[in-house]
């Protein structure tokens, strides 16, 4: 059976494994992890049948299920393919591999305007007032920034602030930061649909973890109820985290 296995086998199966570990951890982000289990169960019990022992009757029913169901996995996971495809052509991945090619030290860049970022969030939460802030990654958000209006400003503790005031406009929306700049305000964000998220969280939280999931944003929350600031990213939600987990969190390499 091994007899002809050689290092071009051995290269296929690696790939493959690498693939399905990445699409796990997409559908885990998005609560899907039951539904993605239960497809390759299907297809483990399929070759089974049909490779395996042969089964003509049952391999020939499982047949027309698989046949039809490229077109089922297209519907059913629609926003991870996207994601997916979204995060393959962004200029991460090709960051990484520049890396190894050509290994360098980790430049110092100027973290002030993080600074300013964690100073507005923590007067933010002193006085409950609630926000959402996203900053861009490598994944570009110019789609959610036209449901905004746009601001293009420099960025500064006390503008933060200014924008998240309970009478603001803009209050309810979640602010867009790319680079050094606001770049829009009063956006309209995606609401999470995982399953798992604490009932006592708002919409607010839903909105970061959602944007978090669709994009590699770095995500910051405020909520208006208690005054507590958790932070999203890679679709995963910190709750309750203090000014210099927040600092920390958004100067560490992803």
């Amino acid at each position: 059976m091994f007899a002809h296995f050689g290092i071009k086998d051995f290269i296929d199966i690696v790939l493959v494994a690498l693939l399905l570990f990445y699409l796990f951890r997409l559908v885990k982000i998005s609560g899907l992890r039951p539904l993605f289990v239960g497809i390759l169960v299907f297809m483990v019990i399929w070759i089974l049948v049909s490779r395996v022992f042969n089964m003509v009757l049952l391999g020939s029913i499982l047949d027309q299920f698989v046949s039809v169901g490229l077109f089922l996995l297209v519907i059913l996971f629609q926003d991870e393919i996207r994601r997916f495809l979204m995060s393959l052509g962004s200029k991460k991945g090709w960051n990484f591999i520049t890396k190894l090619i050509f290994p360098s030290e980790r430049d110092k860049k100027d973290q002030s305007h993080l600074t300013a970022i964690v100073l507005a969030c923590m007067n933010l939460s002193k006085t409950n007032t609630g926000a959402l802030i996203a900053i861009q990654g490598d994944i570009h958000m110019g789609l959610y920034e036209q449901t905004g209006e746009i601001v293009n400003a420099d960025i500064s503790s006390r503008l933060i602030e200014n924008i998240f005031f309970k009478n603001s406009p803009l209050h309810d929306g979640g602010m867009i930061i790319v680079g050094k700049k606001i770049k829009a305000a009063g956006c309209i964000l995606p609401i999470s649909q995982n399953p798992n998220i604490p009932n006592h969280l708002g919409l607010r939280h839903r909105a970061g973890l959602g944007i978090s999931q669709e994009t590699d944003a770095k995500v910051i929350i405020v909520s208006e109820e208690r005054g507590r600031i958790s932070f999203a990213s890679q679709g995963r939600l910190k709750l309750n985290i203090t000014p210099e987990d927040l600092q920390r969190l958004l100067i560490a390499e992803e």
